[in-house]
């Protein structure tokens, strides 16, 4: 990402982190980040057409500090979807160790967003008191989950808003993706999907009403 325009995403992020931001504030940021940040993308994958060697493909382990860290991989994977990046979650005990593919644009898309996205989770968990009666860790994992699905919704959208507007670019980013998945596959030939978890808490419609306020504009892992 140039020097300007990751200039630009991190003072945006860096606005929408300030717990002082108002919601509208945070939304109005968050939409200007998210146009920069998926336009870079297809911009990005475009000149690649030509050079690949340009934006290559690689991958990076990442590790993800507890409390909550498997709900943290969660958020992980609901970024790296829609930014083309896959990701296989390693282990599940107190950290989450996760293993991310992708181009070298979006990876760097990636991890810019999902760690300022961690920053606002943490200030958003922080703010939204637990109900009466109920545990406390149930609670904040289903609000983390909540966020993540507002967070993966926008983001879908976001890039899809992008590679519209560019002529030839849903084909070539198609084609991206598949490549993506492949290096995947050939690194973890047998791998399986996760069941699905059985949440108790009910702290998941103000985590997506937290992740539908959330700043997208910019910056650890898991099979998604």
């Amino acid at each position: 990402m140039s020097d300007a325009l990751l200039a630009r995403v991190r003072k945006l992020l860096a606005m929408a982190e300030d717990p002082a931001c108002t919601p509208d504030e945070a939304e109005a940021f968050t939409e200007k980040a998210a146009d920069l940040i998926a336009k870079y993308g297809v911009d990005q994958a475009m000149l690649a057409v030509a050079d690949p060697a340009a934006d290559p493909i690689g991958d990076r382990v990442l590790t993800i500090d507890p409390p909550y860290a498997r709900d943290k991989a969660g958020l992980l994977a609901a970024v790296a979807a829609p930014l083309r990046c896959r990701v296989v979650h390693l282990d599940r005990r107190s950290l989450a160790r996760s293993h991310l593919f992708g181009h070298a644009a979006d990876l760097e898309r990636v991890e810019l967003l999902f760690t300022s996205l961690l920053v606002q989770a943490a200030h958003g968990l922080a703010a939204s008191a637990v109900p009466w009666g109920e545990h406390p860790a149930a609670y904040r994992r289903s609000w983390l989950v909540g966020y993540s699905q507002a967070i993966s919704a926008r983001l879908w959208a976001a890039e899809r808003s992008a590679a519209a507007e560019t002529p030839g670019a849903e084909l070539v980013l198609v084609d991206r993706t598949d490549l993506v998945e492949r290096r995947r596959d050939d690194a973890y030939p047998q791998l399986a999907k996760l069941p699905p978890r059985r949440l108790q808490g009910s702290g998941r419609s103000r985590g997506y009403r937290a992740g539908q306020n959330a700043h997208l504009g910019g910056g650890a892992v898991t099979s998604s």
